[in-house]
């Protein structure tokens, strides 16, 4: 009796609670299917945007979390066209990105309900009408860009509210009316709502209509000109002349100590013989002097790490919030100032979630410095293979969000950028982990950067042993494609949790190289030594599988052959791994038979029963 009234009650809770969720997924599906209806969609992105099933958490370019509710709406570069529907519904959304389509009509005043936003990515469409008010609701929106659209009118008072706002790009509209300088606003400058040519303000340079114009600044009065009053011309040059004769006294023994200290090596971080350069400025970058890094860092004291461009060192601004100090290791070439200017600049206008955004920047006649935001939580290749005992291992799931978030940001630079920045380094310790363990790109432009004083040829290979693709390695030319083959390796590490090179792997007659030991433990079917220990069988072994293929996909020996990272990015959403993957098995078998080697690789192709499984992976336990 008493088991039939548990499962009763049982029954009568799952009845109870099972419409709530029904009718909340199927909410959100019907806004996405809305959406849907509403787009035309030349290339099929959203065929699998099926209104009859449960929830859309099975759908392409659409993210759910564990209690299946929408989070990401990812539609960029989709070549879709039509009008913007209400997404009100969608009340958990945090990312929308519809960038790089031709989207048309008003945005809808709606948006402003989704109070869970953190990036609003709808620039490079053919918007028109006001800036809806409502925006300034989105007190969590962190991103938000709205440029090369036909937006009109002012922009909202309201969105100066949004206290979380961190990059802001309303250029290339057709706004008008005052640019506001408060609130979250008052740190933004004109790069911000360039090309509209009728905003007006200080920002802009431009008076408003019915202002008084902006004041000149008072002119320059040297001292010796001005005369308190009461005292005459030749007493108060005499007194002049007397106190110019004692500063040069006191003064000629403090010049001959500046010289000396000028000739002297430069061994110390801070002898240098000026604090900073002639003011420049460079977008929403922030100009930091000297002492104000070394304050927050506490005189240089703590190294976050090193690496081929330089030391990191932790700090900690006047307003509290952590920094990493890049100190970049380079000659200094003259004339070399402007180029290094042009090329930071390159690298703060790549602004997207899952790149490492430049806070600001110092620059001395000897030094550089570079200055980005704190990571809480290090980088991939700290987490893997650094941590502490009592830290927890990077589980399964984390580990598939950094791969797709790490290959949205490579995707953005090469795809988004121009002129496009390539990597040149991409490994597991550049892709650091914010405090949600959000993966970020890190050191992108920095190769650029370092070699601004070289020719328009970069001769010197910049890389890590494991990681460099072997056409960068002859050639020393450098593409989007090295960089896929260098993503390809830190999808391995982040499989096995190994380095890329590792002399340690011979005491068992293994590989040194990460991706030739991965291939020979694929060969003899052994998924299950493959996978990092530290994830103790948790994990699924399709998705295993399905992440090895993209990993040999852009570890191929011939760049030609290498998916973009777009397409990365597509594979990893869940479409077009399939068929990639039948092509580069059939392309395999070709290759095999035209070199016609005695070479291991040629047991990879076929088994003993002479049947085509090129890289045949076990299936599920």
């Amino acid at each position: 009796m008493t088991r039939e009234i548990v499962v009763c009650a049982m029954v009568w809770l799952i009845l109870l609670f099972h419409p709530i969720v029904m009718i909340s997924a199927n909410m959100e599906g019907d806004a996405l299917h809305n959406l849907r209806t509403s787009l035309q969609d030349p290339n099929n992105v959203l065929q699998s945007w099926d209104p009859t099933l449960v929830n859309p958490c099975t759908w392409f370019h659409v993210t759910c979390n564990n209690e299946n509710s929408v989070i990401r709406v990812d539609l960029g570069n989709a070549a879709l066209s039509g009008h913007l529907v209400p997404l009100g519904q969608l009340k958990n959304l945090q990312y929308l990105e519809l960038y790089s389509n031709n989207i048309s009509g008003p945005i809808p005043n709606d948006l402003g309900n989704l109070t869970s936003l953190v990036s609003l990515d709808l620039y490079m469409n053919s918007f028109s009408g006001p800036i809806p008010d409502t925006l300034g609701k989105l007190t969590r929106l962190r991103f938000l860009r709205l440029n090369n659209n036909s937006l009109s009118g002012p922009i909202p008072m309201s969105l100066t509210n949004i206290t979380a706002l961190q990059v802001l790009d309303l250029s290339n509209n057709r706004l008008s009316g005052p640019v506001p300088d408060t609130g979250s606003f008052s740190l933004f400058t004109p790069i911000s709502f360039a090309n509209n040519l009728n905003l007006c303000g200080p920002v802009t340079g431009r008076p408003c209509p019915g202002s008084p114009p902006f004041s000149p600044p008072p002119p320059f009065i040297p001292p010796s000109t001005v005369q308190p009053p009461g005292q005459n011309g030749p007493t108060g040059a005499i007194a002049g002349g007397v106190a110019a004769g004692a500063a040069l006294l006191f003064a000629a023994p403090a010049m001959a100590f500046a010289w000396w200290r000028r000739r002297k090596p430069r061994e110390h971080f801070f002898d240098v013989p000026a604090e900073e350069d002639p003011e420049v400025h460079l977008g929403q970058l922030k100009r930091f002097s000297l002492r104000e890094l070394q304050v927050a860092t506490d005189t240089f004291s703590t190294i976050l790490g090193r690496g081929g461009f330089g030391k990191v060192y932790k700090g900690r601004l006047a307003d509290g919030s952590l920094v990493a100090v890049k100190r970049l290791k380079e000659e200094r070439t003259p004339g070399g100032e402007l180029q290094f200017q042009t090329e930071v600049e390159m690298i703060s206008m790549a602004v997207h979630r899952n790149l490492l955004r430049l806070r600001g920047f110092c620059m001395t006649p000897t030094e550089r410095l570079l200055v980005y935001p704190y990571m809480a939580n290090g980088s991939v290749a700290a987490c893997l293979r650094e941590r502490q005992p009592s830290e927890q291992p990077l589980d399964w799931p984390t580990r598939k969000r950094i791969a797709l978030g790490s290959a949205r940001g490579l995707s953005y630079l090469h795809d988004h950028c121009d002129p496009k920045i390539i990597h040149r380094d991409v490994k597991a310790a550049n892709i650091l982990l914010d405090e949600e363990f959000e993966a970020v790109v890190g050191d992108f432009g920095l190769a650029r950067l370092m070699d601004y004083k070289d020719t328009h040829v970069t001769t010197a290979v910049r890389g890590t042993i494991g990681h460099i693709a072997p056409e960068y390695l002859s050639t020393g030319k450098s593409s989007e494609k090295t960089d896929v083959f260098g993503y390809g390796i830190m999808l391995l590490e982040l499989i096995t949790g190994q380095r890329a090179f590792d002399l340690a792997r011979l005491a068992n007659d293994d590989d040194v190289m990460l991706l030739d030991w991965v291939k020979s433990l694929l060969k003899d079917k052994k998924l299950e030594m493959l996978v990092d220990p530290d994830l103790q069988n948790n994990y699924i072994d399709t998705e295993v599988e399905q992440l090895i293929q993209v990993a040999l996909l852009c570890t191929q020996g011939s760049p030609m052959d290498r998916p973009k990272m777009s397409e990365v990015v597509r594979m990893l959403e869940g479409d077009g791994l399939a068929e990639k993957w039948e092509e580069w098995q059939k392309v395999e078998v070709i290759h095999q038979d035209v070199e016609l080697a005695p070479h291991r690789t040629s047991e990879w192709i076929l088994d003993s029963t002479d049947n085509l499984h090129a890289f045949e992976l076990s299936g599920p336990r």
